[in-house]
């Protein structure tokens, strides 16, 4: 079969490489193309465009990018239309995967299109929800979401988070010597994230320091120009006792705690069994917006599949240096009050075999779009 993976940004990236390599397990003649970066291209994905610059922070970011976004997604669509993948997958960056779907259909496309991670996941909206139903399968990570959609008697599919079962948690370790200690610095992957949360890294990861004089830091960095800007920030503050590396498993391999910008890196954190403290800064006239439309209490994933905080939050004025070395020295003083509770947060997301399953349901959706079987429900 024939795939068509579209992602805008890092973790939708990471996460199709994933399951475009669950379904080689039970599609071993599978071909793959799509809108990715690095990460695909290396997982043998023929690229139909390179998504890297795309994401941003917030709609005032986004103005700039929007006619590039425009003209690639009525490319992709009249792309797609003629070639014909046995299935389309969209992998998160809702705005715009959601509008090359309806384009698609507009178009007159009748293939299967799948929404993987779907958007809205945690603001409940009605006309979003059905918006994606109209056009694609949508395939949710999220219990809650699940429930949203059946509440609206909209079609959905959930097998649990495919993330469930692709980590390893590590066993719990013991608190570091109370002079050292290996703190993982992610500070996110896009250019807005790091402006924001690059300053506040660096300026807490000095006064940590200056605490504990053994401690290391790690910080993990999505692609090389991130890399590259992580490195001019250290070097401009003559941090000691500090690397790069690429990636999030890469960054909190060998680490005691993390400092983790809020996303997907939180999960993949917290199912690895590294205890963590999330942050998160916009800029200030975006915070009025976010905040009308944000209807939990909390932000960070696991504190919203548990409905409970887990991982401490600390959010835009919260999100000082001195905040940040509070409670990340409180995590290394007894790491184990936050490890006990990831159990918990892996049961919540699903069954571990949640990937393999959304592999074979994205299988047999192209293999009824090619044919030779009968409706996949």
């Amino acid at each position: 079969m024939r795939y068509f993976f579209s992602s805008g940004e890092p973790s939708g990236e990471s996460s199709a490489v994933l399951l475009a390599q669950a379904i080689r397990a039970v599609d071993p003649d599978a071909r793959f193309e799509g809108i990715g970066a690095e990460r695909m291209r290396s997982a043998g994905f023929t690229m139909w465009r390179d998504h890297t610059g795309w994401a941003s922070m917030g709609p005032l970011a986004a103005l700039p990018r929007i006619p590039k976004l425009l003209a690639t997604m009525w490319r992709t669509a009249f792309h797609l239309k003629k070639t014909k993948p046995d299935l389309v997958v969209l992998v998160d960056f809702g705005v715009f995967n959601l509008r090359l779907a309806m384009t698609l259909r507009r178009l007159g496309y009748a293939g299967p299109v799948l929404d993987v991670f779907p958007p809205g996941t945690w603001l409940d909206n009605a006309k979003k929800a059905r918006e994606v139903s109209a056009v694609a399968v949508p395939l949710t990570a999220f219990a809650h979401q699940e429930q949203f959609y059946k509440s609206l008697g909209c079609p959905v599919v959930y097998f649990g988070h495919p993330l469930a079962g692709e980590y390893l948690r590590r066993p719990a370790r013991a608190a570091p010597p109370a002079d050292g200690g290996t703190v993982a610095i992610l500070p996110g992957s896009r250019t807005g994230e790091l402006r924001h949360h690059l300053p506040t890294a660096v300026s807490a990861f000095r006064l940590l320091k200056a605490r504990r004089p053994n401690a290391r830091g790690i910080f993990g960095a999505s692609d090389d120009r991130a890399a590259a800007r992580i490195e001019r920030a250290i070097a401009r503050a003559r941090l000691t006792d500090v690397s790069v590396v690429r990636g999030v498993s890469a960054a909190i391999a060998g680490a005691d705690a993390a400092w983790v910008a809020s996303g997907t890196a939180v999960l993949e954190t917290a199912l690895s069994g590294v205890p963590a403290v999330a942050f998160y800064i916009i800029t200030p006239i975006l915070v009025k917006h976010g905040r009308t439309m944000i209807k939990h209490r909390f932000i960070t994933l696991p504190n919203l599949v548990l409905e409970r905080e887990v991982v401490p939050e600390l959010l835009q004025e919260e999100a000082t240096p001195q905040r940040l070395v509070d409670e990340i020295e409180t995590i290394l003083r007894d790491p184990s009050k936050q490890y006990a509770q990831f159990e918990a947060l892996r049961q919540a997301l699903g069954p571990p075999d949640a990937l393999r399953r959304c592999a074979e349901f994205a299988f047999a959706l192209a293999r009824s779009a090619a044919g030779t079987l009968g409706n996949p429900s």
